[in-house]
């Protein structure tokens, strides 16, 4: 399938993103959070295999409210039509992790369960060292995440296979990378907002922040969501 990959550069403002994601979004603010969080319970409850279609089927609902039609419940599990390239790009962002990981707390595990006694000044000295690394993970992973920030979109919206996806949201974040870099600065924002009532307003800024990451990458990959039938 040919399809457009061009992309726009700069165009990026994070706080006109969030107003204008909230306006879209606020009369479907419900709907669009019961689909989230149902969409997350699937991927769990299926060992994160079903992760990656699910948030396809996210992302084509919030797609659906950008480009200006009625969203839909159900259409969450039109995820299942991406369910491989959305596999493939959520390993892609998520089994590093889980390798350096295991890499790291295996050995503990090991020694814990051996009984093998460890001096003080040994523990310090790995758990400073276990702090380092997973800091240095840390900012590896929101790098990894970053580049791959609209990826599930651009298989949703252009019909992209998984490596296709990844490489056009790695140019197109990268064009426009301080844009994208105040995007997620004002969602660490809105999260600390929500941590701020009871802790639980953290959940309902869940689809303020992908309304804004799917706001933005409108703008940067123009077009409209291909019609039902075709998906």
């Amino acid at each position: 399938m040919l399809v457009d990959t061009d992309f726009q550069i700069g165009v990026i403002k994070p706080v006109e993103c969030y107003k204008e994601a909230w306006e879209l979004i606020k009369p479907h603010f419900w709907l669009l959070f019961a689909i989230s969080v149902v969409g997350v319970m699937i991927g769990g409850a299926t060992l994160y295999i079903l992760t990656g279609a699910m948030i396809c089927g996210i992302m084509y609902c919030f797609l659906e409210v950008i480009d200006g039609r009625e969203p839909k419940f159900e259409s969450l599990f039109k995820g299942f039509s991406f369910w491989k390239p959305g596999l493939f790009v959520f390993a892609v962002m998520f089994i590093p992790t889980m390798l350096v990981i295991g890499l790291i707390y295996l050995p503990v595990m090991a020694a814990a369960v051996m009984g093998q006694r460890v001096s003080q000044e040994e523990l310090v000295s790995f758990l400073a060292g276990v702090f380092l690394v997973d800091f240095i993970v840390m900012i590896i992973m929101v790098c990894i995440h970053t580049l791959l920030l609209f990826a599930f979109p651009l298989i949703v919206d252009k019909q992209l296979g998984g490596w296709e996806s990844i490489k056009l949201s790695v140019r197109g974040v990268w064009g426009n990378l301080n844009g994208v870099a105040g995007l997620w600065a004002v969602g660490f924002i809105v999260s600390l907002v929500g941590l701020l009532l009871f802790c639980v307003g953290v959940y309902l800024t869940i689809p303020i922040i992908i309304g804004a990451h799917v706001v933005a990458y409108r703008k940067i990959f123009p077009g409209s969501l291909p019609a039902a039938d075709s998906v």
